[in-house]
C-alpha cells in the first residue's frame, strides 16, 4: 500500500481526496498548523513560522500533495495578506524539500490556479502553454509552480493542477453564490461577462488520483471542466436549480471594487481556460455540463 501525505487536507478539498484515495488503497496522511488527536486521518504539525515540521510524516511516504494555501478570497488584500498568500504556498514547499532525506518520491503534486494566466477577460482560450499573467494572483502561481518543479531533485515527478472553482455542495465559491440567491436577491456581478472556470469537485479528486496513479502524467495541467460558462450564466443556473429568478440588477462593478479593493478583480474578470490536455491523458469527466454538476450537488429543482 502506497502512502500519500496531503497539506491543507483538512481543507474542502483534501477532505473528499482523501476519502477517494482511501477507497483506492492508498494509506493517507494529513500536515496541519493544528492537532488535536481527534482527525480522521494521521495528522502531523508543521509551524512555517518556526520552520518545524513533525519529521515522522515523511517516513515512508510515497507521494504529496500539496494542497495547502490561504484562501485569496476571504478579506481584502492588504499588503500582509499578500505576503501570507504567498508563503502559505511557496515557503510550505521549502520547508517540506528541506526535511526530505535522499529517497525520491514517486511523485509531487501541487496544486496551482489559472490565475498563472492573468486574471483579466479576454478572446483568448488560454493553454498550458501560453504566456504567464503580470498581476498578483498571476505571480503567486508562476512562483507557486516555480518552487514546486524544484521538487523534480526529490520526487521522480511533478505535477501541477492549474484549477478554476471548484464547485461542491459543502461550502467554496457556490456557497457564497447561493446563499443570495436562496434569499431571493442573487445577481450577476459586474458586466456578468466574465468567464467562471469551473470543475466539479469529484471530478477535481479523480483527476488528482490520475495523476497518482499514472506515471505519465508529468507537467502542468489544467483542470478545468469544457464548458466556458459566464459568471452571468452561473449565476442563472444556481438559481434555476433552487426554483429562484433573478430580480436584483447586476452589481456594479465599482461597489465590488469599494467594498474588496483590489480582490475585487477575481469577482470581475475572468478568461476561458482550454482542457483538451486532461482529454489527451484519457481522462474523462463526470460533471463536464454545468446543469448536471449542479444537479448531482444539489438535486433538481
Amino acid at each position: 500500500m502506497e502512502t500519500v501525505l496531503i497539506t491543507g487536507g483538512s481543507g474542502l478539498i483534501g477532505q473528499a481526496l482523501s476519502e477517494l484515495l482511501v477507497k483506492n488503497d492508498y494509506a493517507v496522511r494529513h500536515l496541519s498548523r493544528t492537532v488535536s488527536g481527534n482527525e480522521k486521518y494521521p495528522t502531523f504539525r508543521w509551524n512555517l513560522s518556526s520552520q518545524d515540521l513533525e519529521i515522522e510524516a515523511l517516513k515512508n511516504v510515497d507521494h504529496i500533495i500539496h494542497l495547502a494555501g490561504e484562501n485569496v478570497g476571504e478579506g481584502r488584500w492588504t499588503s500582509e495578506r499578500k505576503k501570507r498568500i504567498l508563503s502559505s504556498r511557496v515557503d510550505t514547499i521549502n520547508l517540506l524539500q528541506n526535511n526530505l532525506n535522499s529517497n525520491p518520491l514517486k511523485s509531487f503534486i501541487s496544486a496551482s490556479g489559472i490565475s498563472y494566466y492573468g486574471t483579466k477577460t479576454t478572446e483568448t482560450i488560454f493553454k498550458e502553454q501560453d504566456s504567464k499573467g503580470t498581476d498578483f494572483l498571476a505571480d503567486i502561481s508562476v512562483q507557486w509552480e516555480k518552487i514546486a518543479f524544484d521538487m523534480n531533485s526529490k520526487a521522480q515527478r511533478v505535477v501541477a493542477l492549474r484549477t478554476g472553482v471548484v464547485l461542491s455542495s459543502k461550502g467554496g465559491a457556490l456557497e457564497k453564490l447561493k446563499k443570495p440567491i436562496k434569499m431571493g436577491f442573487g445577481s450577476a456581478l459586474g458586466s456578468g461577462k466574465q468567464y467562471m472556470p469551473w470543475i466539479h469537485i469529484d471530478d477535481l479528486c479523480q483527476l488528482y488520483l490520475a495523476a497518482l496513479k499514472d506515471n505519465k502524467y508529468n507537467g502542468v495541467y489544467n483542470a478545468v471542466s469544457s464548458q466556458h460558462t459566464t459568471n452571468l450564466e452561473m449565476t442563472q443556473a444556481v438559481a434555476k436549480t433552487f426554483g429562484k429568478k433573478l430580480w436584483a440588477p447586476k452589481v456594479p462593478a465599482f461597489a465590488l471594487k469599494l467594498l474588496f479593493g483590489e480582490m475585487a478583480q477575481i469577482i470581475l474578470q475572468g478568461s476561458r481556460i482550454d482542457n483538451s490536455k486532461i482529454k489527451k491523458m484519457g481522462f474523462s469527466l463526470q460533471f463536464d455540463a454545468l446543469e448536471n454538476a449542479l444537479t448531482d450537488l444539489f438535486g433538481k429543482p
